[in-house]
């Protein structure tokens, strides 16, 4: 089939790559116009746009798919379908109605449960044991189309930036099979209207850490909002965040309780076996031997450690 391929961060190349080495033709690229980045804040393309260069393949950068110029050359590109991973805009009816099957999305969790834009994020945040990825029809009601594939997988003890580099790899996989299905006429299933969760962007005030909740939910928290937005809290009127913990000790520990029995706090909700901080707005940069209480970061007892991904590790300067 004829493709038109539609994405824009660094989780939706591996899906591109995957298509472009199948026998579909992928015959153009869609992706978000360029941003600033950097300290210069110069244009930057998006990661999709830049990989589809270096591929030789045609790139489109709307402003909006509503745009007549963008969607006149969609049109002239003929393609039969259009997959889609990530690529964060709203598409209008006039452009779902181009491709003669339609657009199909690779999406990060197992649909219904978290629809929206933070699902891998939102399925940590919640303790989901499983997740997975769903390809399914775009509809103009959100993430509410008919499902070709959908694939579950344990969630592994990882951040949720980890956990979308895991799902980027083996949903590629997933959506050039799911092309197949479409070239060969498969009918997709109606999604099931029982057990529908949203997943909205995760914001500054969902990273705030509240150490009255229990460690595991913290743990959950913190490794969902990992890298971005970054949980945090306040220690000596300064604001830190926190990239990544493992908790010590019992699964549940409930406030105001610490393990080992021998750590002694006046106010411990949570202990925490090692995590990775960083101030506000800093590198990620250290992580605390252990952190307890309203104090989950300090100076002391603390060592280097390579940060997250998608975290540059700390200037001379930074302490």
């Amino acid at each position: 089939m004829r493709l038109v391929f539609a994405g824009t961060p660094e989780v939706a190349v591996p899906a591109l790559e995957a298509l472009v080495a199948s026998r579909h033709e992928v015959v153009a690229v869609v992706t978000r116009p360029d941003a600033p980045a950097g300290r210069g804040r110069r244009l930057t393309p998006s990661p999709v746009a830049a990989r589809a260069e270096a591929l030789g393949l045609e790139v489109l950068k709307p402003d909006h798919p509503r745009d007549p110029a963008f969607q006149q050359r969609l049109r002239d590109l003929a393609p039969d379908a259009c997959p889609v991973v990530a690529y964060g805009a709203l598409l209008p009816q006039s452009a779902l109605d181009i491709p003669r099957h339609g657009w199909v999305n690779l999406h990060f969790s197992l649909l219904p449960r978290w629809r929206g834009a933070a699902p891998a994020q939102r399925a940590i945040m919640a303790g989901d044991p499983v997740t997975g990825t769903t390809c399914f029809r775009i509809v103009r009601e959100l993430d509410a189309g008919d499902v070709y594939l959908s694939e579950e997988t344990v969630t592994p003890d990882v951040t949720a930036g980890e956990l979308l580099d895991l799902l980027a790899v083996s949903g590629a996989d997933q959506l050039v099979r799911a092309m197949d299905l479409v070239e060969a006429g498969a009918v997709p299933e109606p999604q099931s209207d029982q057990g529908i969760t949203i997943a909205p962007k995760i914001t500054v005030a969902d990273a705030r850490l509240d150490f009255r909740r229990t460690a595991r939910e913290l743990r959950n928290q913190i490794m969902g909002c990992s890298p971005d937005p970054g949980a945090w809290c306040e220690l000596d009127g300064q604001r830190f965040k926190i990239f990544r913990v493992a908790v010590a000790g019992p699964q549940e520990l409930a406030p105001a309780s610490c393990w080992p029995p021998s750590v002694t706090s006046s106010s411990a909700p949570v202990t925490a076996r090692r995590c990775i901080c960083s101030r506000y707005r800093r590198r990620a940069s250290a992580g605390c031997r252990r952190s307890t209480g309203p104090a989950p970061v300090s100076r002391a007892g603390c060592w280097h450690e390579s940060p997250p991904r998608r975290l540059r590790r700390p200037a001379p300067g930074d302490r």
